[in-house]
């Protein structure tokens, strides 16, 4: 990936590096606060934001209260059936108030784009010939990563979650993300309009101590594919919509919580094959047959499938938290049937 090697992520790097120090400092100095009950922290979603797994929570991350700082930072690992997600980053609330966070996530991608790069290497001087100028699809054989950047920031405009469990009022936070994805070949291949984009969501979460039950919603305002994996919008554009998530908590032990969540997703690549310089490779059927490939014509369509999960996070103290958990993310791009476990850890300071 020529491109992602090119680009390094300066931006993102240096804001990873900004918080990981500022996080770092935070323990050290005056400002630093971790009052909050343990687990109502929270964990880290895999955009970064406090939360559960796949869903922005109105909690600010971290265990800081009105009177101070907390930061973190955390690792998230979720080998599916043909792809491998790592993403890593770091985060702070300040004052309860407000959050900063910034996550790179990394998806090695295994079998179904090994062979279509196999399959653009080994036709791509025909159909190279046929269209005058050179393919370049951003998908290589044995070596297709989809990096991205995500820099994101939430405000807690209303209420209070933990210590006003006896309102049904729940606490509302707005918030955002910017997004940066480095394989702008590889979206061009699949058909995403853009390769970088924001999003924004609102999310109402309230705590039901008595039942020992959180609750949450998020309304997230987007055009993402695949969280922004898979860039943004499709052939018709990339006008942003409505998209619900849901996240329910169970408090098992002090120290234990288990969970589901689900997030809606869109549709903005279903139907669409996979093109390069203008030619769409399921037209390659006859080729396809002649290297033995025809079956892989079928799988060249993407669909794109609601997330869910079901978790079990372990916070053995307020510094270290662990979730594992079990992902259903159904088709991604090219891929049915992704589905797998994943394990996610953050260290709180």
């Amino acid at each position: 990936m020529e491109e992602a090697k090119r680009s390094k992520f300066p931006v993102g790097k240096g804001a990873a590096l900004a918080l990981a120090m500022f996080a770092s400092s935070i323990s050290h100095g005056s400002w630093y606060d971790d009052g909050k009950v343990l687990a109502t922290g929270g964990v880290s979603m895999i955009d970064g934001a406090g939360g559960g797994g796949i869903t922005p929570w109105a909690t600010i991350t971290g265990y800081g209260t009105d009177q101070g700082v907390n930061g973190n930072i955390h690792y998230t690992y979720a080998p599916l059936a043909n792809y491998t997600l790592h993403s890593i980053g770091a985060a702070v609330g300040f004052w309860d108030r407000f959050e900063l966070s910034y996550t790179k996530s990394s998806l090695t991608t295994n079998s179904t784009f090994d062979t279509v790069g196999l399959v653009f290497d080994t036709v791509g001087g025909a159909t190279g010939a046929l269209a005058g100028t050179p393919i370049n699809t951003g998908i290589e054989p044995f070596n297709t990563t989809i990096e991205m950047d995500i820099i994101g920031a939430k405000v807690r405009v209303w209420g209070e979650a933990i210590y006003d469990s006896d309102s049904l009022m729940p606490q509302i936070a707005v918030g955002g993300f910017y997004k940066d994805n480095k394989n702008e070949d590889l979206l061009r291949t699949l058909g995403a309009d853009k390769s970088k984009d924001w999003e924004a969501y609102i999310a109402a979460t309230k705590i039901f101590f008595p039942i020992n039950t959180l609750i949450n919603i998020t309304a997230r305002y987007t055009a993402a594919n695949q969280t922004g994996l898979v860039g943004f919008g499709g052939p018709n554009g990339s006008d942003k919509e409505i998209r619900p998530e849901v996240s329910l908590a169970y408090l098992l032990r002090k120290d234990t919580v288990i969970g589901v969540e689900w997030a809606k997703h869109g549709d903005n690549l279903d139907g669409q094959g996979v093109t390069a310089a203008g030619l769409d490779l399921t037209q390659l059927q006859g080729t396809l047959e002649t290297l033995g490939l025809g079956a892989l014509s079928g799988t060249l369509t993407q669909k794109e499938s609601d997330w869910y999960d079901a978790f079990v996070a372990y916070f053995p103290s307020k510094n270290l938290s662990i979730t594992a958990a079990y992902a259903m993310l159904g088709n991604i791009t090219l891929t049915p049937d992704q589905h797998g476990f994943y394990l996610s850890i953050q260290a709180s300071f």
